[in-house]
Order: C-alpha cells, then structure tokens, then sequence
C-alpha cells in the first residue's frame, strides 16, 4: 500500500526539496503540507496520514508541541523529526512526546527513504549524531533517571525484559521471535504488556529507559 506522507515545514523551499525528493518513490504519496504545528494538526484533521516529516523550529506552534498533540490522538500519525538541530535537549524532548525518529536534514536523500520505511514497519530511527547526543544525554542524567527506570523494569517480568532489551537494541519482532525462540505473537503479547508496565507510548521510549536503567 502507498504511504501517505505529511510534510511539516516553515520553509516552503525545503517542503519543495522534501516533494520532489519523496515524489519519485511509487510507495510514498505527499498528500500535505503545513508551515507550522497548528497547520499540520489541523491538516491531519482534513486528510489523515500515516507519516509526518516534522521541523523543530516554526512558528505557531513549534514541532516538539505538534508532535506531541499528534500522539495524544486515538490512531497517530508516526513522526519523524527532521531538523538542522542535534542538542541534546532537543533530541531528549522530541522523543519524550513520542517521536518515532529523529533525522538530520542533511541525511542522504536515500537514508531518509529507508528511514520513513523503517518507522512505518515499526522500526524507530536515530541518526548517528542524534544516538551520541541521546547517549550523552543519558550519561549526564544522574542517578536519579536511572533508579527511576530501575524501578520501572523491576515491574516487568525476566522474559518481558528480555524483550525489552532486544527493542532497546533495534531488533525487529520477528528478530526478536528468533533470537528468543518465541511466537511471533508471543513477541506481540510481551511488547504490549512492556509498554503498559514502562507507561511507554514507543520503543524508542523503551530504549531510553533500558539506557537509564543499564540493561544495553
């Protein structure tokens, strides 16, 4: 099935660029546009979509606060943040409110292809500048972050965690199944409890709080 792709962008050139960069690929379809946050829910409301490409900085409405109002919807669009910014603050916010990955906009052109592809199969994605900055992030984060996620993994069970910790690593479901000798819906059943009990909205989510807790 064709992808319906939202571009979310205050600069009408690089929403020009995205186009023509995403319009040659039969199995992605821009279907929006938007200059800012306000604009994309908004657009969301009228023609819904499966991907958003998300800016940072715009007016109105900024993308961490738009994508955070995508994810408190019933069925979310997923977001991929595309920015010229890798602070750590950035990077920890964005994926706080459920970004499903993070890109730089001088990612090549084939790479944020394979990305969108990715976090449609359910795949998260960070850029190799944006997982040092998140590492980084979590190395100065003090004790506190990790006894807080010490306490949140204490709530799963010894397989739950072992699922967790494949997601942490970027595995699959079906590479977890492998790895772990399970069901494929087995692996499905565990994840969704993983998120319940880790109050997790998305495996990136997941990863951060096994990063904290020291489990990868």
């Amino acid at each position: 099935m064709t992808a319906r792709i939202m571009i979310v962008d205050d600069d009408p050139l690089v929403r020009s660029g995205l186009r023509l960069l995403l319009g040659g690929d039969p199995g992605l379809e821009i279907v929006a546009e938007a200059s800012n946050g306000q604009e994309a829910v908004d657009a969301h409301a009228v023609e819904s979509v499966d991907l958003v490409l998300m800016d940072l900085r715009m007016p109105v409405l900024d993308g961490i606060a738009a994508t955070g109002r995508f994810k408190a919807m019933a069925s979310p669009p997923a977001v991929i943040v595309l920015t010229t910014f890798d602070a750590d603050d950035y990077v920890v916010r964005a994926l706080a409110v459920g970004a499903d990955g993070f890109l730089l906009k001088d990612t090549p052109p084939s790479d944020i292809v394979a990305a969108i592809r990715d976090v449609l199969s359910g795949r998260p994605v960070l850029s190799p500048t944006v997982t040092a900055a998140l590492i980084k992030q979590v190395v100065n984060s003090g004790a506190s972050r990790t006894s807080h996620a010490l306490r949140r993994v204490d709530l799963l069970t010894a397989r739950e965690r072992d699922v967790a910790v494949e997601l942490a690593r970027g595995a699959s479901n079906a590479e977890i199944a492998e790895r772990l000798h399970m069901s494929l819906a087995t692996v499905k059943a565990h994840i969704s409890h993983i998120f319940t009990k880790l109050d997790a909205g998305n495996r990136v989510q997941v990863a951060i709080l096994m990063h904290d807790a020291g489990m990868v």
